[in-house]
């Protein structure tokens, strides 16, 4: 169960990360290549500094990668962490979800028939 292996601060970190727009974009385009952070940069209408600040909140959410080559750091989206998000989403579905049924359950044994 994801529960058990992601912490409540893994889980706050990671959807902290995704809740602005520019991180989500900076880990989609990681996620379909590996982009320098100079790349990323050029991509956004904000300084060099501003979108390494973006790449370290997501790199603590482990939802990207760093990874040094030569003078340059290529910045890796992490598939795995998006799949555990993903799970543990899923397991907040379910659990609404048999909220529901025993709702509807309920519901239908009190309604009158007809």
């Amino acid at each position: 169960m994801v529960t058990e292996t992601l912490s409540d601060a893994e889980v706050d970190r990671m959807f902290r990360a995704l809740a602005d727009a520019t991180r989500r974009d900076i880990v989609r385009r990681t996620l379909l290549a590996e982009s320098s952070v100079s790349e990323l940069a050029r991509a956004y209408d904000m300084s060099f500094a501003a979108v390494q600040k973006h790449v370290t909140v997501l790199e603590a959410a482990e939802l990207v990668a760093k990874i040094p080559r030569g003078r340059e750091r290529i910045i890796r989206g992490r598939p795995e962490t998006i799949r555990r998000a993903q799970e543990l989403l899923g397991h907040f579905e379910q659990l609404w979800r048999g909220r529901i049924d025993r709702l509807d359950a309920l519901l239908a044994e009190e309604s009158p028939p007809g």
